[in-house]
């Protein structure tokens, strides 16, 4: 007889398996027993509740975009100008949950997935267009004149930074990378001023 309440929980322990072991091996070449192994369960029971490792790679960036859209939230819930929610935007961005190897990895994979996967096609453009949505909106306030080319800017290079990490190009601390970011924003904004 199932164990009644349980399966939340093994989704849960498959979901943070598969991007762990995603950054462990550092592509999508992993099999779900592995996945399984690291949740402490069998292949069976894996493919029971996922039905196979696309949909668990797609359960993971859901998982991980879930969490990003939550921290987002709560950081600008706390900004109160312009800048300031620009700036909470950035730092949610490279935040300890979020900038860690494996979540790093599975961001890379991503990518990767969205290029033969249509649900992980569309899940990456969902977080681009928030990404774009969350960071214009409060650009339009600062630079009437830039804010496109500045969303478009800061949003490439938080994804830059991102694939720079995960290929291990350059390793960042996040507060270097959101010192980058922050410095790109401010002399920006002072290139426009001084016009």
């Amino acid at each position: 007889m199932p164990k009644i309440g349980m399966e939340p929980l093994r989704r849960s322990a498959l979901v943070e398996a598969t991007i762990i072991e995603i950054g462990r091996v550092g592509t999508l070449d992993i099999t779900v027993a592995q996945i399984a192994k690291r949740a402490g369960m069998s292949s069976a029971l894996a493919h029971h509740y996922f039905g196979g490792k696309e949909q668990m790679f797609a359960a993971a960036m859901r998982h991980v975009l879930t969490l990003y859209g939550a921290e987002i939230r709560g950081a600008l819930a706390m900004a109160k100008t312009p800048r300031t929610r620009i700036e909470a935007v950035i730092r949610a961005s490279f935040s300890p949950s979020h900038f860690r190897p494996e979540v790093v990895a599975a961001w890379l994979n991503f990518y990767v997935q969205a290029q033969r996967s249509d649900e992980a096609a569309r899940l990456l453009r969902l977080y681009h267009a928030r990404l774009r949505s969350n960071l214009h909106h409060d650009l339009r306030k600062l630079s009437r004149a830039q804010a496109m080319k500045l969303t478009r800017g800061i949003a490439a290079m938080i994804d830059g930074l991102y694939i720079r990490q995960a290929l291990n190009a350059e390793q960042l601390r996040a507060e270097d990378a959101i010192a980058l970011l922050l410095d790109y924003l401010d002399t920006a904004l002072a290139a426009e001023a001084d016009t």
